[in-house]
């Protein structure tokens, strides 16, 4: 007989007490737990009663999602690493959230993401995956960058910018810093970057927040600057850092990751120490994994631990692949780093790699 919605979690313990039991499960094991009862789906799926017990309790874990492009449709869509029943990761559709512009990006805020498209924004609940619309980007910006310091969103791009001449208007583009603050979901007044006037780019590769602030690396060398939101300022990135070919990187308390495919290497560069390190401990598994791969991204997969996606080729079909590294700082300053688990977490060769971000929940 097909257990009724209103029965209890656990027959012969209060409901309060069986939360508590399930509060303190890892949440890769919830859908399967929602497939114990009616009143187990239920109480998996409500984003309140269960996630406010596991944040009373200080339980937290990290939820990884990936935009991934469909090569046959153009859709940008959203996964979500889920633990299968077998132990193996997978990235897994998540059909209840919107498509993705072509020219959006992403970023994680505490438990929650904003999705920046051309002009509309959303943010979505990771732990309900409840959509929101918010106020749009103010004004259209091309080769966005998006970034998150303390309760503000930074995004920062080339945008038209109009001035007054004796001869008439002018429209020139320029880069801009558009910032959103979270707290009062409003956008602030652009800022304009008046001393850089640009034509096409310069394009940025990759950013990422260190020390407080917005580190944007260039394709070129020459175009590489540092972003200071307190003093408003913007200045060239230390010459160290700007060194490496750095791409596809994370932070990771406060230290500066990237897989150096052509070194086979993982590379750290410490802000405190100036200088770039080899992570040690994954040579043979970066010879072995990566050998051939054209891309790969990391990304802060918690305290001490990133994340490394990399394509692979296996009887004969284009796998995305994923590891879970853990990582050590020992006596000398020396980091060195281990595999915890390797797994292809989506093949078929029909997917893109776009952007991957964890959050907190």
């Amino acid at each position: 007989m097909e257990q009724s919605p209103d029965s209890p979690l656990i027959p012969s313990l209060p409901d309060d007490v069986a939360v508590d039991i399930v509060a303190r499960v890892p949440r890769s094991h919830y859908p399967t737990l929602s497939l114990v009862s009616k009143s187990f789906r239920k109480l998996i799926v409500s984003p309140t009663t269960l996630y406010k017990r596991r944040s009373h309790l200080g339980i937290t874990q990290h939820r990884l999602y990936a935009v991934l492009r469909n090569r046959k449709t153009g859709v940008f869509s959203f996964y979500i690493l889920h633990r299968k029943l077998n132990g193996y990761n997978r990235l897994v559709a998540v059909r209840s959230l919107p498509f993705m512009s072509s020219r959006g990006s992403c970023v994680p805020v505490g438990s929650k993401v904003y999705v920046f498209n051309d002009i509309s924004v959303l943010t979505f609940d990771c732990n309900s995956h409840t959509v929101q619309r918010i106020s749009d980007i103010p004004q259209r910006m091309c080769y966005k960058e998006v970034n998150v310091i303390g309760k503000k969103v930074y995004v920062i791009g080339d945008a038209f910018c109009y001035y007054t001449q004796e001869t008439g208007w002018s429209k020139v583009w320029q880069k801009a810093v558009t910032v959103f603050d979270i707290e009062t979901q409003s956008w602030e007044p652009r800022l304009v970057k008046e001393d850089m006037d640009v034509g096409v780019g310069p394009f940025w590769s990759d950013s990422v927040v260190m020390e407080g602030k917005i580190c944007l690396k260039g394709y070129m060398n020459g175009n590489s600057f540092v972003y200071g939101p307190e003093e408003r300022k913007w200045e060239s990135m230390d010459e160290v850092m700007n060194s490496k070919e750095w791409e596809g990187a994370c932070v990771v308390d406060n230290v500066l990751y990237y897989h150096d495919r052509s070194g086979k290497a993982m590379r750290a560069y410490d802000p405190k120490q100036g200088c770039w390190s080899v992570v040690n401990g994954l040579e043979e598994f970066l010879a072995v994994e990566t050998a051939r791969s054209r891309w790969s991204r990391t990304v802060n997969y918690g305290p001490n631990k990133l994340a490394l996606f990399f394509p692979k080729r296996q009887y004969g079909e284009k796998m995305i692949c994923c590891a879970e590294i853990a990582l050590e700082r020992r006596q000398g300053g020396e980091i060195w780093g281990k595999v915890q688990w390797c797994h292809i977490v989506i093949g078929g060769g029909l997917f893109d790699m776009v952007k991957f971000v964890a959050v907190t929940v």
